[in-house]
């Protein structure tokens, strides 16, 4: 049995880092590519490029230290190709057709079936996991958040739906149905508070889903309050008090992740599992 995770996770890492790279910097740089978009979804936009370059450098990192033979580093991977999976399902849904389309979906693609690839290996080399203050912390800031955002989306969505109204948010974006919506309903918000009861419960899956969800929350929310704060000083809405509020979770996501994986022990080798 290896030892150590298998090679090409290092060349996939460098792949997608430079599609998503190429990608970031023509939203940024570029202004046809958004030319189509209205300006609330051009911005919101920008900010999810500037959060992925911020998960390129997080990528790259992981991959060379969960190569190493890191399991905290593979968790940290996995969650980073999750916020991929959910950034170019945006792009690639929800952004006029453009010459980076293929670029998207190669995202899309490349980062769908790393996971699918490595998560059982990431999974084999994860040890006991962290008992006590570090895993109850966690736990709650994924329960606490999911619980927020989907109160913040439903809150939004149930009166216009009751109504007959169309929610100001889509009217702003130019959207017909929001996937943001779609996805943290449906995936993301129901993973954080499964994954966050099942640790509290000291099951094993919901143990090993906590840090790569909060992985995902860390860089998620630093994407939004890169949006935000575009926002703040383009004049466009009142961005402020989300700002604050998703900054905080962040703050929090991240303070928690830190917490639980000082708390894993020794990696383990995957020949050992079973023993």
């Amino acid at each position: 049995m290896r030892s150590v995770p298998p090679r090409p996770i290092i060349p996939w890492s460098v792949v997608l880092s430079v599609l998503v790279t190429i990608s970031s910097l023509a939203g940024l740089l570029d202004s046809r590519v958004y030319d189509r978009e209205t300006e609330n979804w051009t911005i919101q936009a920008w900010g999810q490029d500037l959060g992925n370059l911020v998960a390129v450098v997080v990528l790259l990192i992981a991959a060379v230290r969960y190569r190493s033979g890191s399991h905290r580093a593979g968790l940290v991977w996995l969650g980073t190709l999750m916020y991929l999976i959910y950034a170019f399902i945006v792009y690639a849904m929800a952004v006029h057709l453009n010459y980076l389309f293929l670029v998207y979906v190669a995202v899309l693609g490349l980062s769908a079936w790393a996971v699918i690839f490595h998560v059982s290996d990431v999974r084999d080399r994860t040890t006991a996991y962290p008992p006590g203050r570090p895993r109850t912390v966690a736990a709650w800031v994924l329960i606490l958040t999911g619980v927020l955002f989907a109160a913040l989306w439903l809150g939004e969505l149930v009166p216009a739906l009751v109504t007959g109204s169309v929610p100001a948010g889509l009217t702003e974006a130019g959207l017909i149905v929001n996937p943001i919506h779609v996805i943290d309903l449906s995936v993301v918000l129901p993973g954080f508070i499964i994954s966050g009861v099942a640790a509290l419960q000291n099951r094993d899956y919901g143990l090993f889903w906590v840090a790569p969800w909060l992985t995902f929350s860390v860089l998620m929310g630093t994407s939004i309050v890169a949006a935000m704060t575009l926002m703040l000083v383009s004049g466009v809405g009142d961005s402020l008090p989300p700002a604050v509020l998703v900054s905080l979770i962040v703050v929090a996501s991240l303070v928690a992740l830190a917490g639980y994986l000082r708390a894993f022990g020794g990696d383990r080798d995957p020949a050992t599992v079973g023993e």
